[in-house]
């Protein structure tokens, strides 16, 4: 396995910490969390055919922590699908839940491990807003998870204690209370970090900065399913500003990326962000270490060419820790690291030097590890287009090869 470079998140969000593990490594055999190094976890990846428990990576590194002052629309972000459709949430309507789940640990904790966007299901239910999985458009009792606002008040401690950082939220929208979504995030205390529609940019230019963004304590951004909310109550309507591929099945086969009927083609210009599901119509937490660790990577180069060469801003997916190995991290850590600085990780970045001047991590472009001797490799390509390598010359004619190991057992 390679040996990558991690940054540990400081919680008091002014600071990055750098280290190399001290322990066992990414994918060594561990019998507890104590045998991994710091940013690892002691799991299992049962569709991998692992026999024995392995460090697993468990946090992201937070690309403007190094790569520093960019537009927004320049990095990208994990996101969570379903945030709030947590294992062994304990139901809070008093009636045995059935339904699917999609995440592992609390909303706090999927902050705090370098999630930077929940999608969050929303509903009228109980004379409030609940978030909810449904039976068409309904939510019921045994489909409930919890008061939305409890999830907000999560987002809002969070956003109160890391004052550099920026959270997006996207709101699957069946509430048809009117005004109740706004009255929502004003009960959550969460309007002080608002970002207005007004300063919003359209047809496709370029997001302020991240650190005009923190000035202004910008740091919420909001998108709606539900077009009539941003004429009266103020929220982004999100394929107005966002691209979107196919979510469920259709959004997990490599060998194509259609986009989401409500959104522009993903090759158009008309957004400056881009959203990319993956993650399939019905989860599996045994399978999900496999759709993260092989079957991203190779939807992430099917999508990035489908789009007409642009990265994701968004990333999407199912049981965010499970892999085998890095997982949804490594893939976020090496499409920042070849976007932002032309190096084949964002950990081998460095802060004010020019494009391709990299810090060894040890981490190769294409590594040898495998399963019961099954490797897949696969490679993903990074062209920056015309228009936007004028912009800048970290972009300029930026052209570089990620190749990621693809490692699955047959079935």
């Amino acid at each position: 396995q390679f040996d990558l470079t991690l940054a540990a998140y400081n919680p008091d969000g002014m600071s990055i910490l750098f280290f190399s593990p001290s322990s066992a490594r990414v994918g060594d055999s561990c019998s507890a969390a104590r045998d991994c190094g710091v940013g690892l976890y002691c799991g299992d990846c049962a569709a991998a055919g692992r026999t024995r428990p392995s460090c697993i990576r468990d946090l992201a590194i937070q690309p403007t922590t190094i790569v520093k002052g960019l537009p927004f629309n320049r990095y990208s972000w994990l996101v969570t699908h379903n945030s709030f459709s947590i294992v062994g949430e304990p139901s809070r309507t008093g009636v045995e839940r059935v339904t699917f789940y999609n995440q592992e640990d609390t909303v706090t904790n999927q902050l705090r491990n370098g999630v930077r966007g929940l999608m969050l299901d929303m509903y009228d239910f109980g004379g409030d807003v609940w978030l909810c999985h449904s039976l068409q458009g309904q939510c019921y009792n045994f489909t409930a998870f919890e008061p939305a606002i409890d999830t907000l008040k999560e987002v809002e401690a969070f956003l109160s204690e890391n004052p550099t950082e920026i959270v997006t939220i996207f709101i699957e929208d069946y509430v048809h209370a009117p005004m109740r979504l706004s009255k929502l995030f004003t009960a959550a205390d969460l309007m002080k970090y608002w970002y207005p529609i007004s300063e919003m940019p359209t047809s496709g230019q370029e997001w302020p900065t991240v650190t005009d963004m923190v000035a202004k304590n910008h740091r919420l951004l909001v998108f709606t399913s539900d077009a009539s909310k941003e004429s009266s109550e103020g929220i982004a309507y999100q394929w107005s500003y966002l691209l979107e591929n196919e979510s469920g099945d259709p959004g997990i086969d490599p060998s194509a990326c259609p986009n989401r009927k409500e959104s522009q083609p993903l090759n158009s210009r008309s957004a400056s962000l881009f959203m990319q599901n993956y993650f399939p119509t019905i989860p599996v937490e045994s399978e999900a270490c496999k759709e993260n660790s092989v079957g991203l990577p190779q939807m992430v180069q099917t999508c990035y060419a489908a789009a007409g060469n642009r990265i994701p801003n968004f990333i999407a997916v199912n049981f965010y820790m499970r892999s085998d190995g890095g997982g949804v991290f490594d893939v976020q850590d090496r499409i920042n690291g070849l976007t932002l600085c032309g190096c084949n990780t964002i950990a081998a970045c460095q802060a004010g030097a020019p494009a391709g001047a990299c810090k060894n991590t040890g981490a190769p472009n294409r590594t040898t590890s495998s399963v019961n001797g099954n490797v897949y490799s696969g490679t993903v390509e990074f062209k920056t287009s015309a228009s936007r390598a004028s912009s800048t010359s970290t972009w300029s004619n930026l052209v570089i090869s990620l190749s990621l190991a693809l490692i699955l057992k047959p079935f």
